[in-house]
């Protein structure tokens, strides 16, 4: 019996050891990984194997310009790849973590993804000012701020397009940030596309935790993920870490031993920034936090 060709397709949902991988035609058909092994994430592009009916195999899965990672207490589990560009999204209510904010960084920083945050609901005028305050030490950082009230349609379509066109944009926030509401100004039919991409897992209601690519109307793919509550850091080292705080940028290579960990060695140029104020306290503190926990983490 002759073998099927492969055919590339692009993953854009995924649901356990079922993926949802979009061929060139905008069909989504069900695949499935050759093996035991599943290490196909949203935005991957795959080589598909057919045999004679709408399921596939995926024989194997392209090279990746990069990678991002979700974690809880449990794992680490990778969600998102081939990213260019991430809309970190706030609000003014209900609070935000910070800590989350400057993990994400981190993590995109480590990647290559250039970062956006939006603060949504900046009509509410009362917790404006002081949404603006917290998010100082990101926008000192380099970090662009767009704000916008994401009920607005159009001034969301206007403030974020030209940001994402030709990309891959991930949309990532903390649950009550309004993200969905984002989503859906920025791509009208996404219900639509969601319960395609669920009739061609087979999952039903459980996909609403997924994570699915979907095409923007003018130009640009947007991945959608469920609110997180903690970024994947455990696969970086101490160069990566540091090397995702952008404010460290400035002073790294001038301190006095090679292998400095910014942490307590004198002839420091990190803790002579912080000490200066050029470096918040905060901001070290979290890479202090980050370092000792990928310590603790390797010790078991």
């Amino acid at each position: 019996m002759p073998t099927e060709p492969t055919v590339q397709g692009r993953v854009v949902a995924v649901h356990g050891r079922h993926y949802g991988v979009e061929l060139s035609d905008g069909q989504v058909h069900k695949c499935f990984p050759r093996g035991k092994k599943a290490d196909a994430a949203v935005g991957d592009y795959v080589q598909v194997r057919f045999q004679g009916n709408e399921e596939g195999v995926i024989e194997k899965r392209l090279d990746r310009k990069n990678l991002l990672y979700r974690s809880d207490e449990m794992r680490t589990k990778q969600f998102a790849a081939n990213v260019d560009l991430l809309l970190l999204v706030v609000a003014t209510t209900p609070a935000f973590s910070d800590d989350l904010i400057g993990r994400a960084l981190v993590a995109a920083r480590a990647a290559d993804i250039d970062t956006i945050i939006v603060l949504n609901k900046a009509d509410l005028t009362e917790s404006l000012a002081e949404a603006r305050a917290r998010l100082a030490p990101f926008r000192d950082a380099g970090v662009p701020i767009v704000e916008l009230s994401a009920l607005d349609t159009a001034q969301t379509k206007a403030k974020l397009l030209e940001h994402i066109g030709g990309k891959t944009a991930l949309l990532l926030g903390q649950s009550g940030m309004g993200k969905s509401t984002l989503l859906n100004a920025l791509v009208p039919d996404a219900a639509a596309h969601t319960q395609a991409h669920s009739v061609a897992l087979d999952a039903g209601k459980h996909t609403t935790t997924a994570t699915r690519l979907y095409h923007l109307p003018q130009s640009g793919d947007l991945i959608d993920s469920p609110g997180f509550q903690n970024f994947g850091l455990f696969h970086l080292d101490p160069t990566a870490i540091e090397g995702g705080f952008a404010e460290f940028e400035p002073f790294l290579g001038d301190c006095r031993f090679y292998n400095c960990t910014h942490r307590h060695e004198p002839g420091c140029a990190i803790l002579a920034a912080k000490a200066a104020g050029n470096i918040k306290p905060e901001r070290h503190a979290l890479y202090e936090r980050i370092l000792a926990e990928n310590e603790a983490q390797q010790r078991y």
